[in-house]
């Protein structure tokens, strides 16, 4: 797929040819390059509703996207340090912090940029619903000030806790979506 991840898209059994239409049952595993292990989950069977409308029908199971996050998560992909140009772009500074929470004001009586550290701490757990998915992480923020010689002091810590869903739709040939932030 990609640095971080290969799949496994090997048939698990025999195409089954019929008159109409080939059934193809690909394993679509996903673990982390170059280490491949065995995954954390187990694949439940499923069936795709029976329909002739299309010429092509892809469906994706629950497990294919639960190995994905393992291998992502297990690569560090979820890890992510945002920069002072980012925050910068956003405005984001110890000044902004510091109305918010009053340590920080005490702290940082100068404005300084800050750079964000994102982290998982577990593995994110991707649910498949009806007309969408949901995706649950938990995770730390650790919010630096960056200093005028470059060296970093750390303001605070909080851990994070966000469920969020996604529905995909297709219009005007157009695959969208839409994120809804349920907590």
């Amino acid at each position: 797929i990609d640095d971080l991840a290969e799949v496994d898209y090997s048939l698990n059994s025999l195409p089954a040819v019929f008159r109409q239409f080939i059934d193809l049952d690909l394993k679509g595993i996903v673990y982390p390059a170059g280490n491949y292990t065995g995954s954390p989950y187990v694949a439940a069977p499923f069936t795709i509703p029976d329909q002739s409308d299309s010429m092509l029908y892809l469906a994706f199971s629950e497990y294919f996207f639960q190995t994905s996050s393992f291998a992502y998560y297990t690569a560090g992909a979820f890890n992510i340090t945002i920069a002072e140009e980012t925050c910068s772009y956003f405005n984001i500074s110890t000044e902004i912090f510091g109305s918010i929470i009053p340590e920080v004001a005490k702290y940082s009586v100068t404005p300084y940029p800050v750079m964000l550290k994102l982290t998982a701490t577990e593995i994110p757990t991707i649910s498949l619903e009806q007309d969408s998915f949901t995706v649950e992480i938990q995770g730390s923020m650790e919010v630096f000030a960056v200093l005028p010689d470059s060296t970093t002091q750390s303001l605070f810590t909080m851990n994070i806790a966000a469920n969020t869903s996604l529905a995909l739709n297709i219009f005007d040939q157009k695959l969208v979506g839409s994120l809804c932030l349920n907590r």
